[in-house]
């Protein structure tokens, strides 16, 4: 029995006419499966389209009584075509009727015919919609015949996402692909709420044309992408900088394994074949791949998934040159961004009147662009495990990012909720508001600074909106970060003394350059490290590349004439180190006096105490200085020896952990001895309940993402400082995890807002 009155070929230009045509959507699909049926010498096509509440819903049919259109409708997992739905999966059977899951639809008067070949219609590895053909006979459908009716099934998903199926019936939910509502939950990295839709920082790449014109031309240009795509790969791990033999290679050689896999390559030149495009092709084997992934319970698959589809996704960018982020285009307003991962800089490249959140796959609450976010005050979850995948531009979408939650194409009842919630987020902020210009004294007596971290000239307004005491950590680094050339002595002056002049009469305290680890300047060419949290950054380059450092210098000084320069330098691990770089600023400071220059009033210098050496050596470092800063974030990524930007320690280790409360009050009591002030700059400040904790461990000073203000003062006002200093002292020596729990009980107990 012939198997296919037309070529797969003809098929598809068929179907190109038709849905090229002038008419009305219900009769392009009606036609659509008369050809279908035509071509594969079926008696029965149905397309079936999956509808909101897991329903599949009989769009069109040959074969089958047409009052069952719009009429026959299953759940996911029901019958069939419930089954295909829900797996993902084909099903090629010669006697239907004894399949398990067969279900009886008398509407339909499919009971005269016996084999059946049902394909899942997929976008984005997601099923939308059913493909189904049937013949009386029993019979065996051929691979040939399946392979036509998948690809047919993916020119299909174009007609399903494209929303015109809207005209056939008015409620209708298909979104690019993307039918459901999901409620996610991440890591709050930047505290509020937001409401807008998705942009994809690197958004999915298009495939416009999906039926090739000429077959030979498309196998040469997979072929031309395919050697591209293998030089790319084999160029990134030959790459001396990555270094050899660490956790990386087995990494590097799995993405050189999936690019060179027989089976992927091949799987991709047979889909070329049946007459589709070759990005058309590579889509749909990537769709295929991520629909049978997503379905494995095995977590170390599911994680391979992400590597083919980066590669898939480095293939498709190759043969359709769409290689910019949404950073570079015209950003909508009421944008969320969402991303796996993203540096500080790329964050910094949005439209700020435009950006309402951002949502992060990867990223942990310490992490740099965590940091960046919450300066700019722009509310961020991270930790959203498969967020990217079930999403795309476009959708609505809701950041809870007080409750960590993610709504993403939530229905009416919760958009209406948050509407609400955002009434009383800004009523919060306006109670905060009030707050501002009292000043921040315990309710025993004791003042306490309240300090913002900031690193652009955009987050100064934030200094008298919050009523902070001033800016305890100015993270120079962004100004470098932010730009593709290297800032001229000139142009860091006058940022410098711009920020000096917006701050007026309170205290500025200028990190010196903190780059390397995770803050790679794009024209600074450094070796990757194997462990670049631990390697060569921060104080490190700059005491190796003295001209960068000297520049520095000379510009902090330059800028801060006739006012006081506070000046603190990180990663100092031993004291010879403190003592080189005070030699630097000592030597510009004669450079700039010998050629007439004003100098600053007064200059202070102080280090950031964050790598565990330093503070068996503060005894002999304190005297020589005029304050320090504990960097909490790397102090306890280094004492826990913990990645603070791995997936997988996130929340490992508690902020609120005796064994990291223990080493910041021996640095409290080293600095009360030397009489020399302290300030906490980490990101641990920015939280009220872990404030609190430090202002019972002596903190006297802290500094935080302007946000964090309003709370934490709130809290400061209703702590009793001795009272949390006599509980937390027992609490210390205890073996726990975390105290966390016996502080909010404490909190509760006295009615402190935490």
């Amino acid at each position: 029995m012939p198997t296919s009155a037309l070529g797969p070929r003809v098929l598809l230009r068929r179907l190109r006419e038709v849905m090229a045509g002038p008419e009305a959507t219900q009769d392009r699909l009606d036609r659509i499966a008369k050809l279908i049926a035509s071509n594969m010498v079926a008696e029965v096509c149905s397309v079936y389209v999956l509808r909101d509440g897991g329903i599949l819903e009989l769009y069109a049919t040959e074969g089958l009584r047409r009052e069952a259109v719009h009429l026959t409708k299953l759940k996911t997992g029901e019958g069939l075509v419930g089954t295909i739905a829900k797996e993902a999966v084909l099903l090629n059977l010669s006697e239907a009727q004894r399949h398990p899951a067969f279900k009886y639809l008398p509407e339909t008067g499919e009971e005269i015919y016996n084999s059946f070949l049902g394909v899942p219609i997929l976008r984005a590895g997601q099923t939308i919609g059913v493909l189904v053909v049937q013949n009386q006979a029993s019979r065996h459908y051929s691979e040939e015949e399946e392979e036509v009716l998948q690809t047919t099934a993916m020119v299909l998903a174009e007609v399903i996402a494209s929303g015109e199926l809207a005209e056939v019936t008015r409620d209708v939910a298909v979104d690019i692909g993307h039918i459901k509502s999901h409620q996610l939950t991440g890591e709050v990295l930047a505290d509020g709420i937001a409401l807008g839709h998705v942009v994809l920082h690197e958004p999915r790449i298009v495939v416009g044309n999906l039926i090739a014109e000429s077959i030979p031309d498309e196998q040469l240009r997979l072929e031309e992408a395919i050697d591209r795509l293998r030089e790319q790969v084999d160029s990134l791990i030959a790459r001396t900088e990555f270094g050899r033999g660490g956790e990386h290679d087995e990494v590097l050689e799995t993405i050189r394994m999936f690019a060179h896999d027989r089976g992927w390559m091949r799987r991709m030149r047979e889909v070329v074949e049946t007459g589709l495009t070759a990005e058309a092709a590579v889509e749909r084997v990537q769709s295929d791949n991520r629909a049978r992934m997503q379905r494995q319970a095995d977590p170390y698959l599911r994680e391979r998934m992400h590597d083919i589809d980066d590669l898939a996704n480095r293939l498709l960018r190759l043969l359709t040159d769409q290689t910019e982020t949404a950073a570079q285009g015209d950003l909508p307003r009421d944008s969320i961004i969402v991303a796996r991962n993203m540096g500080p800089a790329e964050l910094l490249d949005y439209d700020r009147s435009k950006l309402r959140a951002v949502l992060l796959e990867e990223a942990a609450g310490t992490s740099h662009v965590a940091i960046v976010a919450r300066a700019l005050g722009v509310p961020a979850l991270g930790q959203i495990e498969g967020l990217v995948d079930l999403v795309d531009t476009g959708d609505p979408i809701i950041v809870d990012a007080t409750n960590a939650e993610v709504h993403i194409r939530p229905g009416p009842h919760i958009q209406e909720a948050y509407a609400e919630k955002v009434k009383l987020y800004a009523h919060r902020q306006a109670k905060y508001d009030k707050l501002r210009d009292l000043p921040a004294v315990t309710a025993d007596g004791l003042k306490i600074s309240l300090n913002i971290n900031a690193g652009l000239l955009v987050d100064l307004p934030h200094l008298a909106d919050s009523g902070a005491d001033g800016i305890g950590l100015y993270r120079t680094e962004l100004q470098f970060m932010v730009r593709q050339t290297f800032p001229r002595q000139g142009e860091q002056t006058s940022h410098y003394r711009a920020i000096l002049e917006a701050a007026g009469d309170k205290p500025v305290v200028f990190r010196s350059l903190d780059i390397g680890s995770d803050k790679m300047l794009p024209y600074f060419h450094s070796q990757r490290e194997e462990n670049p949290a631990m390697g060569w950054r921060a104080l490190r380059i700059a005491l190796d590349r003295p001209a960068l450092f000297r520049l520095q210098m000379r510009a902090l000084l330059d800028a801060a004439a006739g006012k006081e320069l506070r000046l603190m330098f990180p990663m100092v691990a031993e004291v010879d180190e403190f003592l080189r770089a005070r030699q630097f600023v000592e030597k510009e400071r004669a450079f700039l006096a010998a050629r007439g220059h004003e100098l600053p009033e007064s200059i202070k210098l102080g280090i950031m105490v964050e790598v565990p050496s330093i503070i068996w050596r503060l005894d002999q470092l304190l005297p020589m200085l005029d304050f320090i800063s504990i960097g909490s974030n790397d102090l306890m990524q280094f004492l826990f020896a913990s990645d603070r930007g791995h997936p997988r320690l996130a929340g490992r280790y508690d902020t609120l952990s005796p064994a990291i409360l223990s080493v910041i009050r021996q640095i409290v009591d080293r600095a009360e001895a030397h009489d020399v002030p302290l300030n906490l700059c980490g990101e641990m400040a920015s939280q009220p309940l872990e404030a609190m904790a430090l202002i019972g461990l002596g903190v006297k000073s802290i500094s935080m993402a302007p946000a964090a203000i309003g709370p934490v003062k709130s809290m400061v006002l209703k702590l009793d400082k001795s009272q949390i200093s006599q509980f937390i002292e027992p609490l210390l020596s205890r073996p726990d995890q975390s105290i966390r729990g016996d502080l909010e009980q404490f909190a509760r107990a006295n009615s402190i807002p935490v």
